[in-house]
């Protein structure tokens, strides 16, 4: 009898875990034992190296073709779908047959709510690869004619919020921005941009003015409950290691931050999971450490260095790929023009009310009134 043989399944499951996919299936015919292990939908080690592959972004060879091995459990498409590269599932995967409430669930995990749209025919598997051609199209043309039109949101001071909409051709939310702080007397201000949340396919951008006002009343205080759910976290340190969006490390500051989440928040929030954030916001909106949450610079009264959102919060979606995680400026990465100047950041996608309830529930308590188009809403 061999040590293996006494181990225990759940043992050999971890082991088995640690290897890559390659070996892992080369691992599975060497043994009867083995083969039930892996087969084991409740052990499945393969969610380690899947989740490995997922994150680096490079996936191996065998990942293409691993729908068609049976000893594969059929709930690890579900991770698959939700979060690999569009491009990888529409021209190099080999996709499963699954049940319609399993492409249901990936539809839901990876994409906006405010898609639900295109879902008017047609079975749930159908619905999600025409959504992968859309991504695939919108992110590698510049034809709009399937969204002529793309929806945007203002969170206004007076607790209002208007859903407007811009013509996708031309569609520039730096440009749309410099024209509402004109409006406003603010455009003598500097522009700040912060990434609010990184989806698979999206990620939300606000566009604001941070500077100490002369006046309370200048305040927007729906900007800052959006970015920083009231009671949701506390920070105590500046320092930071910055990782990229895919949450591998990348580069190392002063030192560690440590992020204490408030008793209150526990039941209050609850982790974003339709659709599921990228591993760099896992927690949202809780903080998330590791440098790809930026919502949070500085600590406590020193956020920001004092300084305060005034005017309109603009909301936007924009669409992602390999390109845009490329850092294109000389300035702040992951703030600020590094996130709408450079290959990649160009294409936009609509973001409507259940996009909004859907990122940022508690805001349904902060807003006193929802507007379709400019204006008051008298």
């Amino acid at each position: 009898m061999s040590i293996l043989d006494l181990l225990p399944v759940e043992l050999i499951a971890v082991i088995l875990s640690e290897l890559d996919l390659k070996s892992l299936i080369t691992v599975s015919y060497l043994s009867r034992r083995l083969h039930r292990v892996v087969s084991d939908a409740t052990l499945n080690p393969w969610r380690g190296p899947i989740s490995r592959n997922l994150s680096s972004g490079t996936y191996e060879e065998c990942l293409r073709s691993l729908s068609v091995r049976s000893i594969v459990p059929r709930q690890n498409w579900v991770d698959i779908l939700s979060t690999a590269r569009f491009d990888f599932l529409l021209f190099e995967a080999t996709l499963p047959n699954l049940p319609e409430s399993t492409w249901e669930q990936c539809f839901k995990r990876r994409f906006l709510p405010g898609w639900m749209k295109w879902k008017k025919e047609g079975k749930w598997r159908e619905v999600f690869s025409k959504m992968l051609i859309r991504l695939w199209h919108r992110t590698t043309t510049f034809c709009t004619v399937e969204e002529a039109w793309t929806k945007y949101i203002v969170l206004n001071r007076n607790g209002s919020a208007n859903l407007l909409e811009g013509s996708s051709r031309t569609f520039n939310p730096l440009a749309i921005f410099n024209e509402m702080k004109l409006q406003n007397n603010l455009a003598h201000l500097e522009t700040s941009i912060r990434l609010v949340v990184q989806l698979v396919d999206v990620r939300i951008l606000a566009f604001g003015v941070l500077t100490k006002p002369r006046g309370s009343f200048l305040v927007n205080k729906n900007a800052r409950a959006f970015l920083r759910p009231p009671g949701a976290i506390t920070q105590s340190s500046d320092a930071d290691s910055l990782y990229d969006i895919d949450g591998s490390r990348r580069t190392s500051l002063q030192s560690s931050i440590h992020f204490e989440l408030s008793t209150s928040a526990m039941g209050d929030y609850s982790t974003l999971t339709h659709p599921q954030p990228m591993p760099s916001h896992s927690n949202y909106p809780m903080y998330t450490p590791g440098g790809g949450d930026m919502r949070w610079l500085g600590s406590r009264e020193l956020e920001d260095q004092g300084r305060q959102w005034v005017g309109g919060l603009m909301l936007t979606a924009q669409l992602t790929t390999a390109q845009t995680r490329i850092p294109s400026t000389e300035g702040p990465e992951l703030q600020d023009l590094d996130l709408v100047i450079g290959p990649g950041r160009g294409q936009y996608a609509s973001l409507t009310w259940a996009d909004l309830s859907a990122i940022a529930p508690w805001m349904e308590e902060h807003l006193l009134k929802k507007i379709d188009g400019p204006g008051l809403g008298n």
